[in-house]
């Protein structure tokens, strides 16, 4: 009798967390949004090579763990706004101060298809007014996978 107890508690706990699971991993919109180009690790490193800035919006903690290499930390905050294309801006936070120059190319990152934080920062970018905003939806784990420089 225990052990059925047991069982039923365990299916009962797993179904649980699969179904909030499954709302927890959203994933992020396949095309990238308005103004924006989604790109793959050969081309963030084709741009890195010509002096695209890269940009982290992931916690400073998961920057300060490992990043791309040569990327800069500008995270962005979506705690707030909800994991979906036309989530509302005004409730996160992105400080865009490092990345005053409209005018360069930005490649944005974090963790992968179900992280929104460099989707929300490139649509933040590319309704800002600039010009040249890349979206790496595969993202660190990717590039990681890959065996490409980190730091």
């Amino acid at each position: 009798m225990h052990i059925i107890k047991h069982a039923v508690i365990t299916l009962v706990s797993s179904g649980f967390l699969l179904a909030t699971g499954s709302v927890l991993a959203q994933e992020t919109p396949a095309a990238a949004p308005a103004g924006v180009k989604l790109i793959e690790a050969k081309a963030v490193q084709e741009l890195q090579a010509k002096g695209a800035v890269l940009i982290d919006t992931r916690k400073a903690n998961e920057f300060s763990d490992a990043t791309i290499k040569g990327a800069i930390s500008v995270p962005y905050d979506p705690e707030k706004s909800a994991k979906d294309a036309n989530f509302d801006s005004a409730q996160d936070k992105f400080d865009m101060s490092k990345i005053a120059d409209k005018s360069k190319e930005y490649v944005l990152f974090c963790n992968s298809g179900t992280c929104w934080k460099s989707y929300k920062a490139a649509v933040v970018m590319a309704k800002a007014g600039y010009k040249n905003v890349n979206w790496y939806r595969n993202g660190f784990p990717d590039w990681k996978a890959r065996k490409l420089p980190t730091e």
